[in-house]
């Protein structure tokens, strides 16, 4: 019995950690010198290093905080305001969002650079309306009060999208960090996200809720930090900030009106450089503000708060820390677009996704460059951890609970969490492995959880009147609009005849016409249905 435990107790996190730390060591010079590329040591020892900071804070600190079921989803109800703040600002401040605005910064123009004040204003609508009457109710997961209202199948199939949801927005991440990996460090794209993926993975699958906010704490300071001290330096090879700003604006008004500034012109329907463009803007505005909302990553941290008042704080400011990591992000893509690549010896990038890493490969110093790779690996970290708890919790609590073992213990819940961690974070990771565009990968996570959750969930928790016959034909009516427009990303071709198409792409807003019929649709059938369908109270079926 005596040498059972010992055995037990050799393998811990601390253990594990160091034994995965050398063997990457290992890994990467093998892979060096086997391939003939160039590592740059002092970044891959730096990143290292970083790596397992985070893995240490998540999987030996976090670890011991995490001894229930409620400690692993929801951090016992008892996460400090300040740790809920962060950590909620990290999860929204990813890979994506930091090298996806730069991206469209420098492709397309600050205009379609929405990200930032719309996922700002998804984080305060949410605060101000959903937040507070989540958190009331004490419910478990974002699924919940539709488990509720409409009953547990027709939930177990709007898992789906939100699991969709998820596993695009790391996929999207991860895409961010490896095209940087291999920028700065010399590591093939491949080996930079499984290295990644991996890490994330193994600190949430021991600590769950309080690994992730821990954690989250480190690495949003380190974005912070990291990229406010990367644009100094990149901008005084531009000519400072005045100069920088004045040739971007100056070229952003060769491409068309209005494009170095947030918003279209009001009129833009009658611009000829907006045209039908001017509607395809306000369908992705709504589509980032509205689809920021119905993510458990999000609800996550709300529940897990004390209290109401504190869920609605948080998550108004942390709104304004997302606005504060977008403003280094937008002058990189500023910095890019007026840099004299040529005078520097070098092309400009052929792929608008790898602004970011050439900037700091090329435009600082190595030491500032290391430290930037740590701030967006952590940004990626920080979302990555928290899409993959997320999604595995909404399965054992939402699918594995209600529909196949509804008597299953706490401990066997924490199991299914565990394995699930592991299976959507090798989804994620793959979908990141086959992705060109980070943006537009960004985008699609959002959309579906806009055009589908967004309607289900503010009809279950604001119309006393919805019942499951409403929900099921509006998850229909979404269902068609949506997918009626095709989807380029996933091969699906338009199949519905929407107007205003340029180029094979719909410009019609019709995500957002997807998403109004969705909420229509609901409200007039649960009338119409009501006493066929009697409406179900919203209530916690089973709290934790």
């Amino acid at each position: 019995m005596d040498v059972e435990i010992k055995r037990k107790s050799f393998w811990t996190p601390g253990k594990l950690g160091m034994i995965g730390f050398f063997l990457a060591v290992t890994f990467i010079a093998v892979y060096g010198a086997y391939t003939g590329r160039e590592i740059q040591w002092g970044g891959v020892l730096f990143l290292l290093f970083f790596y397992a900071l985070v893995y240490y804070i998540g999987a030996v600190t976090g670890g011991k905080k995490s001894n229930d079921l409620k400690d692993m989803m929801l951090a016992g109800r008892s996460m400090p305001i300040w740790v809920s703040m962060f950590t909620m600002a990290a999860t929204w401040v990813g890979g994506g969002y930091i090298n996806g605005t730069a991206e469209a910064t420098y492709a397309d123009g600050l205009v379609w650079a929405q990200a930032p004040w719309g996922y700002a204003l998804s984080l305060i609508i949410g605060g101000v309306f959903y937040a507070r009457k989540m958190r009331r109710y004490r419910f478990t997961t974002m699924l919940d009060p539709l488990e509720a209202r409409f009953g547990k199948r027709l939930t177990g199939i709007l898992f789906i999208p939100a699991l969709a949801g998820e596993i695009f927005w790391s996929g999207a991440i991860l895409t961010a960090l490896g095209t940087t990996f291999g920028t700065i460090l010399g590591l093939d794209f491949t080996t930079s996200i499984i290295l990644s993926a991996a890490i994330a993975i193994a600190y949430t699958v021991v600590g769950g809720l309080w690994s992730v906010a821990l954690t989250d704490v480190l690495q949003f300071a380190i974005i912070i930090i990291g990229l406010y001290l990367i644009v100094p330096y990149a901008l005084g090879q531009t000519g400072g900030l005045s100069i920088t700003w004045t040739e971007y604006v100056s070229g952003m008004e060769k491409m068309g009106s209005n494009y170095a500034q947030l918003f279209p012109p009001l009129d833009g329907w009658k611009d000829p450089d907006w045209g039908p463009y001017f509607w395809n803007w306000w369908d992705c505005a709504l589509l980032l503000i509205f689809g920021g909302i119905p993510w458990q990553v999000y609800f996550q941290r709300v529940l897990s708060s004390s209290s109401e008042r504190s869920a609605m704080w948080f998550s108004i400011i942390a709104g304004g820390w997302a606005l504060v990591a977008a403003v280094p992000a937008v002058l990189i893509g500023a910095i890019g677009y007026t840099a004299d690549w040529s005078a520097l010896g070098l092309q400009e990038p052929k792929n608008a996704s790898m602004i970011l890493p050439y900037v700091l490969r090329y435009m600082t110093p190595e030491w500032l460059a290391a430290l930037g790779l740590g701030a967006l690996a952590a940004a990626v970290m920080s979302s990555v951890d928290s899409s993959i708890l997320s999604a595995s919790s909404l399965a054992s609590w939402n699918v594995y609970r209600p529909l196949i073992k509804p008597k299953a213990t706490g401990e066997q819940l924490q199991k299914i969490i565990k394995r699930s961690i592991i299976i959507v974070g090798v989804a994620a990771t793959l979908i990141a492995l086959n992705v060109k565009s980070v943006y537009e990968l960004w985008y699609l996570s959002s959309d579906f959880v806009y055009c589908i959750l967004f309607p289900q969930l503010t009809m279950a928790l604001f119309f006393k009147g919805a019942n499951r016959y409403g929900a099921i034909a509006g998850l229909i009516v979404a269902f068609i609009l949506r997918f009626g427009g095709g989807e380029p990303a996933m091969g699906i071709p338009q199949w519905i005849p929407y107007p205003m198409v340029e180029d094979g792409v719909v410009l019609f807003p019709f995500r957002t016409l997807a998403m109004v019929s969705s909420l229509i649709t609901i409200y007039v059938v649960s009338k119409l249905t009501a006493r066929i369908s009697p409406p179900m109270p919203l209530k916690n079926l089973k709290n934790i």
